[in-house]
């Protein structure tokens, strides 16, 4: 790690929940977020925003956080959510189980972005605070993993798609695959491509 990328750590013992999303520009699936708190005592070594991580030192690192965090949680919305209410307030709804599901409370939150979601506890949001900040870096981590691993799974319900590879991004390959093979039920229908392809079909 660089000492650009390097991740502060909070030095005062405050209980730091850091949270993260991921998963709000695919067209498939839904956005998963995470809410970490990590233990001043017990380091984690490497820590970054996910996305400058390769896929196995993401896994090796969900793994730790896991193991060595005070606790951690992930909250999702579902796709039929994502189309009723945008994914801006999906991606915030996720958000909110995620620390709702922490079994240690927070003195407070820290989350990624601009955007605070509703939580009963003092909140701030950070932008690019998976870089900055070492509980938002492990939350982007293990939600990343887990979305990743959902559309792993889904990849083989709904061949063809690609979902494996592109984990439901926008990819040529997967708007070319709407077009051949239509849209399922884990396709969002409020983006763009996705209603493309239905009116195609139409």
């Amino acid at each position: 790690m660089s000492s650009d990328d390097s991740v502060h750590f909070n030095t005062n013992q405050q209980l730091i929940a850091g949270v993260d999303e991921v998963g709000r520009g695919p067209l498939a699936g839904p956005v998963v977020a995470a809410a970490v708190i990590l233990d001043p005592a017990n380091r984690i070594e490497g820590l970054m925003d996910s996305k400058k991580l390769t896929e196995k030192k993401r896994v090796l690192l969900a793994v730790e956080i896991k193991q060595k965090s005070l606790s951690w949680s992930l909250g999702r919305a579902e796709v039929n959510e994502i189309d009723q209410i945008n994914i801006l307030q999906a991606s915030l709804v996720a958000m909110s189980r995620a620390v709702a599901g922490l079994s240690v409370e927070p003195q407070q939150v820290l989350v990624d972005g601009n955007k605070c979601p509703s939580v009963p506890y003092p909140v701030e949001a950070i932008i690019k605070g998976d870089s900055l900040i070492e509980a938002i870096s492990a939350a982007s981590i293990i939600a990343k993993v887990a979305r990743d691993t959902e559309m792993i799974e889904l990849d083989s319900q709904y061949p063809g798609y690609g979902l494996a590879k592109h984990k439901g991004y926008p990819t040529a390959m997967h708007r070319q695959a709407l077009l051949d093979l239509g849209v399922t039920e884990i396709h969002r229908r409020s983006y763009k491509p996705v209603r493309d392809a239905l009116n195609a079909q139409a």
